[in-house]
């Protein structure tokens, strides 16, 4: 059976467009598996700790090598990894706060890199398999904008996940969010509601491409 790990970071709740875009890829994906399996993190009503020195340490030390310190440290960290492991794809929802990604998605990040397992590493655990990252932002940072150069998500996830991790990456980027509530932004709703409405259409699109992939 499939399995997706989906990730959502959003702190806006229903509010979220990063989230309307993860559920409309999740919706699609679990009618093409019905009897798949679904991994679902919020990490916005449930943040994980940051990444700790036992917690570290420990993933260069053997298993029976471990103290019982970093033993109880690590345990956590040996299960996000091992979720992202289990997972055929995976679903990200990573809206840009202050240029970047969110600080509980870094904090993900941290506990599953693991140098000599999932990175830095002959044959990463996570190689080959399919990530969609959905990463909305209030204005546009295309090519032409003021704001162009300053995105720091799409870089830096392209970085580890692609490039370290090994993962086969494709972002879709809502954009211009701010544009209903910002009245200098208004002659921007246009904009706003097409890439919204291309946003949910190519996350439904993708996964049922995904899925047929899979199966091939």
């Amino acid at each position: 059976m499939a399995t997706l790990l989906h990730i959502d970071t959003s702190f806006n709740g229903d509010n979220s467009h990063s989230r309307a875009v993860t559920a409309a890829f999740r919706a699609a994906w679990e009618a093409e598996h019905p009897e798949g399996t679904v991994i679902y993190r919020d990490l916005a009503a449930e943040p994980i700790p940051h990444l700790e020195a036992a917690a570290y340490y420990a993933g260069g030390t053997a298993p029976a090598e471990r103290s019982p310190e970093e033993r109880a440290a690590f345990e956590l960290r040996g299960r996000l990894i091992e979720e992202a492991e289990r997972a055929d794809v995976i679903l990200l929802g990573a809206p840009m706060y202050n240029y970047t990604i969110p600080s509980t998605l870094k904090a993900w990040l941290d506990h599953v890199f693991m140098v000599g397992r999932t990175s830095i590493t002959e044959n990463p655990t996570l190689a080959g398999k399919r990530a969609v990252v959905v990463t909305s932002r209030g204005g546009s940072y295309r090519e032409g904008t003021p704001q162009f150069g300053n995105d720091y998500v799409e870089s830096y996830l392209r970085l580890t996940l692609a490039e370290l991790f090994g993962l086969d990456v494709t972002f879709i980027v809502p954009e211009l969010t701010l544009a209903p509530h910002v009245p200098a932004m208004s002659a921007l709703v246009p904009l706003f509601e097409a890439s919204r409405t291309e946003s949910l259409a190519a996350a439904e699109s993708l996964a049922k491409e995904i899925s047929v992939q899979l199966v091939a």
